[in-house]
């Protein structure tokens, strides 16, 4: 394991997937832990894709108080939670299983409309939480795309403005296959641990070229690096 430190975030290197998911579920654990110690309740925003599948599994199998954590997802596609394209889906076979199947879990896709009404549903939700997020997990794409926030999007525009008033909306994009909801950047900057969670040299690329100053502006994950309120945590391993 490397640790290095970058004007917009903490990067720790893993030598495989394996040993960054034990590493990674016990820091997300810990301060789900301390979270509910400190007020009763803690809130978690996951990611889908294949790269959190292991470590959601590992932390799965974290005891803590998981009847007292609330998860929900960062993004999702509007498919219902059968299509193996569902993050819902993802996260229901993977981590909310051995002791986190006790947490509470906040679907964003609804059945019954278009997705920016969707959004709005899925919206109204997310402010009945607990806010701000004690955890957030986000993934990055070869594109530079963070959560929904892909280059070109019919939204891009409205979910990275610092201040948008609205928790999820909707997006389309030629990257995207279906159209997406997702969390906007305010819910995601303002959480109280962010992590970015990537795996592969190409992915580790990009996000070099992130984090330099005068980077491209059509990668959206800069949004994320430039408006945390605490430096991103970025998790990566070959």
């Amino acid at each position: 394991m490397k640790a290095t430190e970058a004007p917009q975030a903490h990067w720790t290197e893993f030598n495989s997937g394996a040993d960054l998911a034990d590493a990674l579920a016990r820091r997300i654990a810990d301060r789900l832990a301390l979270a509910t110690a400190a007020r009763g309740h803690a809130t978690l925003a996951v990611s889908g894709g294949s790269t959190p599948k292991t470590m959601f599994a590992a932390l799965s199998r974290e005891a803590i108080d998981w009847a007292k954590v609330t998860v929900t997802l960062v993004d999702e596609r509007m498919v219902p939670p059968r299509d193996e394209r569902s993050n819902q889906r993802l996260v229901s076979l993977h981590l909310l299983q051995n002791h986190a199947a006790a947490a509470q879990f906040v679907p964003l896709f609804r059945a019954g409309g278009d997705a920016p009404a969707i959004a709005g549903l899925a919206s109204d939700a997310i402010d009945t939480l607990p806010l701000p997020f004690d955890v957030v997990v986000l993934g990055m794409g070869t594109d530079g795309h963070t959560a929904s926030f892909f280059p070109g999007g019919t939204t891009l525009g409205a979910v990275t403005d610092p201040a948008c008033k609205t928790s999820v909306m909707a997006m389309e994009a030629a990257g995207a296959g279906e159209p997406r909801l997702t969390l906007t950047l305010p819910r995601l900057v303002e959480a109280g641990l962010i992590v970015l969670h990537i795996e592969g040299d190409d992915k580790k690329a990009v996000l070099a070229r992130a984090l330099e100053d005068g980077a491209e502006a059509d990668m959206p994950v800069r949004a994320v690096l430039r408006h945390a309120r605490t430096p991103v945590e970025i998790y990566w391993a070959p």
